[in-house]
């Protein structure tokens, strides 16, 4: 892990949707396909997000620190630490990347590191609209690519578990999840007796991201999410909290419905 702060110069920022920027750095930070950063938005707030390219975080403009780290321009900057926590690991020769709206970041980075590496690449990502579509082209040029959106504009009408049908999941070594918290326990629990072959990057409050404070802490194991996840294997999710309820910045219990 690379604890010392460091300050990042932004050398692009790509808008992909109305509310969803790609933001460019004027340096590769050299991460895991599914390591974090921490991006401290000076005078508002730190928060973690994940890589959609060594260079790069892709961002859902939906809260204060988020809509202001949205609106920074090329030659401005931000403090950073990272990257963080542990990431995706490839196995097999064929692989499954499952997304829902902008969780599909990180499986497009994890996705091209694997088309370089030889190994089969096909993708589940869903979205709410034709409008909401991000990444569709780097998806295209891995493999094959079953698309889904919740108003049926594009692809098979329906959520990302929609595609499933599609889908033999004994056809893959491996399994790979980002999303929405709900979609991704739908899925592990329809894939129960394949859970240990899941690799799901899931979101928590992280505070420290050094495993010290305990906030983003998975009952009732104690994973400690910043530090031995964000990814973390279906197996061990489904015995935990994660589809039931999760912890604010106070330390209680929030629905994750």
């Amino acid at each position: 892990m690379r604890f010392r702060p460091a300050n990042l110069v932004i050398k692009d920022v790509i808008r992909e949707t109305a509310s969803v920027s790609t933001i460019r750095f004027d340096r590769s930070l050299d991460p895991t396909p599914g390591q974090y950063i921490m991006v401290w938005v000076r005078g508002v707030d730190e928060i973690p997000m994940s890589f959609s390219a060594p260079d790069s975080i892709t961002v859902h403009a939906v809260g204060d620190a988020t809509r202001a780290l949205c609106a920074l321009r090329p030659g401005e900057s931000v403090g950073s630490r990272g990257p963080l926590g542990n990431g995706f690991r490839l196995i097999g020769e064929n692989i499954l990347l499952i997304g829902g709206g902008v969780g599909v970041a990180p499986l497009a980075f994890l996705g091209e590191d694997a088309k370089a590496r030889g190994i089969d690449v096909t993708s589940l990502i869903g979205f709410r609209c034709r409008e909401d579509i991000i990444f569709l082209d780097r998806f295209r040029r891995l493999g094959d690519v079953i698309l889904t959106t919740d108003d049926g504009s594009a692809g098979i009408k329906g959520r990302a578990s929609a595609g499933l049908s599609e889908i033999d999941p004994e056809d893959y070594n491996q399994i790979y999840l980002c999303g929405p918290e709900m979609m991704m326990i739908d899925i592990i629990r329809r894939w129960r007796e394949d859970a240990s072959r899941i690799q799901a990057s899931i979101n928590r409050y992280f505070k420290c991201a050094v495993g010290i404070c305990g906030s983003c802490c998975l009952d009732p194991e104690g994973i400690r999410v910043c530090v031995e996840g964000p990814v973390i294997t279906g197996d061990r999710l489904l015995e935990s909290e994660f589809g039931r309820y999760r912890r604010g910045p106070s330390g209680m219990r929030e629905s994750c419905y």
